[in-house]
C-alpha cells in the first residue's frame, strides 16, 4: 500500500466532494472513511484510477451518512408528530443508540468518540476540539472504532458512565459552539434519569440545567460573548435554576460524590450569587479541589487557578497557574485575566492578544481581541 499516494490523493478528492455540494466537515469524514476503505481493499486489488476509486468511494460514503441522517431526522420528526396512547413514553431510539455505540469491544474514549460521530452529529473536528487532540488523531481513532464494531453483533450495550459521558460532550459543544444540540442533551439525560436511579445521571441533568438557565445572557445582541461577572442575571432562567438545585441537593444527600455532582455543585454557588462580586469563591475553589481529586484533569486545574485569583488573589491565582502546562487550551487566556486583576496591563493586554490567535471559536476569538483592544486604549491615555 502506498501511502504517499494516498495522502497526496486526498486534497484534490475532497475538492471534488464539495466541488458536487458536500459541506467541507462531510466531505472530510467521506475521505477518510474512504481511506480506509482503500487500505482494506487495494492490497488485493489495486486500482486502475486511484483517484478515480477514491472519489466514488468517498461519495458513496458521503450520500450513506446524507442519506443515513436524513432518515434519522425523519424517524424523529415523525415521532413528535404522532399523538402518543395514554402515557406511553415516546418511541424515540435516540438514547438506546448510545447505549449501542458505547459497546463494551470499544474502550470508553473510542466509544464516546463513535457514538459523538454517529449519533450526536458532531464532526471529527468538534470531536478532537472536546478531546484536546489533534484532528487526525481524532479521525484514526473513530476510524478504529468502526472497524472494530463493523463485524460484532450490538447485542450487549455499553455502560451508563460512558453514556453520560457521550452526553456531557454533547451538550458542551451545543453550548458553546456551531450545533445546537444543548436542548437535545438534556432531552435525552431526562430519560436516562428516568431509568436510572443513578446520582451521576442525576449530577449531570442539575449541572446542565444550571449551566442551560444562564444561556440568554451569554451573548450580546450583536453575538459577541458576556462574561459571567457582566452578564444580565435577571436573563438567567429562574425555573430551571431552581430545578437543577432541586434535584443536585438530592442527588448530594445520598453521599456518593462524582464528577458531575461537583461540576452542578460549582454552577448552583454560581447561580446563588445575586451579584458576581457576592460570589462564594472560597467555597468554590474547595469543589475545584474534590473536582481535580475525582478526575486528575488539567482542565479543571486550570478553572481552579481563576477561583484561586478570585478567593484569594490574582498573585495567588497565577501561583496556580503557574504549576500548569503553557500548552494547555485558554491557560494564556486565564493568564491575561489575572495579570489585568493584579493591574500588569501590558502584559495582560499582550496576552488577551496571543490567546486569541489560538481561540477555539470566532466569537471566543473576538472577545480576547476586543480584551486587548481595551487595555491598549486604557494605556494610551
Amino acid at each position: 500500500m502506498n501511502e504517499v499516494l494516498l495522502r497526496s490523493l486526498t486534497p484534490s478528492v475532497l475538492a471534488v466532494l464539495v466541488r458536487r455540494g458536500a459541506d467541507f466537515a462531510a466531505a472530510e469524514d467521506a475521505v477518510q472513511d474512504a481511506l480506509v476503505e482503500a487500505v482494506r481493499v487495494w492490497p488485493a486489488d489495486p486500482p486502475r484510477d486511484a483517484k478515480g476509486w477514491l472519489v466514488t468511494a468517498a461519495w458513496r460514503k458521503f450520500l450513506d451518512a446524507t442519506r443515513a441522517d436524513a432518515a434519522r431526522r425523519r424517524r424523529e420528526e415523525r415521532v413528535d408528530e404522532e399523538p402518543q396512547p395514554g402515557p406511553a413514553p415516546s418511541a424515540d431510539d435516540t438514547l438506546q443508540l448510545y447505549f449501542l455505540c458505547a459497546h463494551p469491544s470499544l474502550t470508553p474514549s473510542s466509544a464516546v468518540a463513535l457514538t459523538l460521530r454517529a449519533v450526536g452529529g458532531l464532526t471529527t473536528r468538534q470531536i478532537a476540539q472536546a478531546y484536546l487532540v489533534p484532528e487526525a488523531t481524532m479521525a484514526q481513532r473513530i476510524s478504529r472504532a468502526k472497524r472494530t464494531v463493523s463485524g460484532v453483533r450490538f447485542d450487549r450495550p455499553g455502560d451508563v458512565a460512558t453514556v453520560l459521558r457521550v452526553l456531557y460532550l454533547v451538550f458542551n459543544e451545543g453550548y458553546s459552539g456551531d450545533v445546537d444540540l444543548a436542548a437535545e442533551a438534556i432531552r435525552l439525560t431526562r430519560q436516562l434519569a428516568a431509568a436510572f436511579d443513578h446520582p451521576e445521571v442525576a449530577g449531570l441533568l442539575a449541572l446542565m440545567l444550571l449551566h442551560h438557565a444562564r444561556r440568554a445572557a451569554r451573548t450580546a445582541p450583536d453575538g459577541s460573548l458576556v462574561p459571567l461577572a457582566e452578564q444580565d442575571r435577571g436573563r438567567w432562567d429562574t425555573g430551571a435554576i431552581a430545578e437543577g438545585v432541586e434535584i443536585l441537593q438530592a442527588a448530594l444527600a445520598r453521599d456518593r460524590l462524582g464528577e458531575f455532582q461537583a461540576q452542578a455543585a460549582i454552577a448552583a454557588l454560581h447561580a446563588d450569587a445575586p451579584t458576581a462580586e457576592e460570589t462564594d469563591w472560597v467555597q468554590i475553589v474547595e469543589w475545584y479541589d474534590e473536582l481535580a481529586h475525582l478526575t486528575d484533569s488539567p482542565v479543571v486545574r486550570l478553572n481552579r487557578a481563576v477561583a484561586v485569583g478570585e478567593a484569594d488573589g490574582p498573585r495567588a491565582g497565577l501561583a496556580a497557574l503557574a504549576a500548569l502546562d503553557a500548552s494547555l487550551p485558554r491557560h494564556t487566556a486565564v493568564a491575561a485575566y489575572l495579570h489585568e486583576r493584579d493591574g500588569d496591563l501590558p502584559t495582560a493586554a499582550r496576552l488577551y492578544a496571543e490567546a486569541a490567535h489560538s481561540a477555539p471559536n470566532l466569537a471566543e476569538r473576538d472577545h480576547l481581541t476586543r480584551q486587548a483592544a481595551r487595555l491598549n486604549a486604557r494605556r494610551s491615555r
